[in-house]
């Protein structure tokens, strides 16, 4: 297997399943562990894999109670268009999230917050404030039904009923 066949190979299992040790993984695509192991080093040191983390209900964390989408309307800087603008949010302790989307808006933020009222006074008195930020527009997010591709709720049992005569 070739070195960009391998990659492919680590980053999907990785994205699947951050906790798999470089052992199962090469048992799953059969490749020298060593091999894994190298190339998952160098993975992290170029930046390709960034982070590991868990999905897990946020409710646990109080700090994370609230969580918001925000889409932004920004006016682009010369000579930096928006990506300046994008570091600059990115800053913001309370964005976990934030990409450069198509359409009617121009940056989309993932915003979390103890309470309504803390990502409502982020908004308008940070976020709003920021010079280049032209219009927001905020959708609390009501229930997570699934993240990366797991689903958040135990699925249903669904028993067909007794038919009496």
């Amino acid at each position: 297997m070739d070195k960009t066949e391998l990659r492919k190979h680590i980053l999907r299992l990785l994205g699947e399943n951050g906790r798999l040790q470089a052992e199962e993984i090469a048992e799953r695509i059969d490749a020298a562990a060593a091999e894994v192991e190298k190339e998952i080093r160098i993975l992290e040191q170029e930046n390709v894999i960034i982070g590991y983390r868990a999905i897990f209900d946020e409710a646990e964390l109080p700090e994370n109670a609230v969580k918001a989408i925000i889409e932004v309307k920004v006016k682009p800087e010369r000579e930096g268009g928006f990506d300046k603008i994008a570091k600059r949010l990115s800053r913001f302790p309370q964005v976990s999230s934030l990409y450069l989307m198509s359409g009617p808006y121009d940056l989309q933020l993932e915003v979390k917050g103890k309470s309504l009222n803390d990502v409502a006074y982020f908004v308008s008195s940070k976020l709003s404030t920021v010079e280049g930020v032209l219009s927001t527009s905020t959708h609390f997010l009501l229930k997570k039904y699934k993240e990366s591709g797991k689903l958040m709720l135990e699925e249903d049992q669904h028993e067909r009923l007794q038919i009496t005569p």
